[in-house]
C-alpha cells in the first residue's frame, strides 16, 4: 500500500513539473494578417510577407505578446509584367519593427542597404491583404 502512495505521488510530481514546462514555453505571432498594401503570413513566429510588387521574411520570431518587437529579415522588390525565366530579383537585408496591440500589429521596415524606410503598415489579425498587383 505505501509503495502504490509513492508511485501516485511521485507521478503527481512529473505531472506537475511538464505542465509547468508547457505554461512557460513562449508563444509566438502565427496565422494570416492584412492591411493596406501588405500581408503577412506567420508560422512559427518566422513569416511570409507580401507587399505591393515586393516580397519579404521575416526571420526571426515575434513572440505573441502585446508590446515593440524587432527582428531581422530579407526584402527583395519585384518588378511589373510577367516573371521571365532566369529573372532575378535582387534581395536585401531588412528590419522588421513595430508594435502588437491585441489582434492588430503596426510595422515599419527599414531595408539595411539604402536605410530607406517602408510604412508604417496596420495590419488586423485575420484580415486579407489589400494588395495592389505591379503596373
Amino acid at each position: 500500500m505505501r509503495r502504490g502512495l509513492s508511485l501516485i505521488i511521485a507521478g503527481a510530481a512529473l505531472l506537475a513539473a511538464s505542465c509547468e514546462t508547457i505554461e512557460n514555453k513562449p508563444t509566438y505571432v502565427g496565422g494570416m494578417w492584412g492591411g493596406e498594401h501588405i500581408g503577412i503570413i506567420f508560422q512559427g513566429g518566422l513569416a511570409e510577407v507580401k507587399f505591393d510588387c515586393a516580397a519579404g521574411t521575416i526571420d526571426d520570431p515575434i513572440r505573441a505578446a502585446d508590446g515593440p518587437f524587432m527582428a531581422k529579415g530579407s526584402y527583395r522588390a519585384g518588378a511589373a509584367g510577367p516573371v521571365r525565366v532566369g529573372q532575378i530579383f535582387r534581395s536585401q537585408r531588412a528590419t522588421y519593427s513595430g508594435a502588437i496591440a491585441r489582434n492588430v500589429i503596426t510595422l515599419s521596415v527599414q531595408l539595411e542597404d539604402d536605410g530607406t524606410t517602408l510604412g508604417p503598415f496596420t495590419l488586423t489579425e485575420g484580415q486579407p491583404p489589400q494588395i495592389t498587383r505591379c503596373l
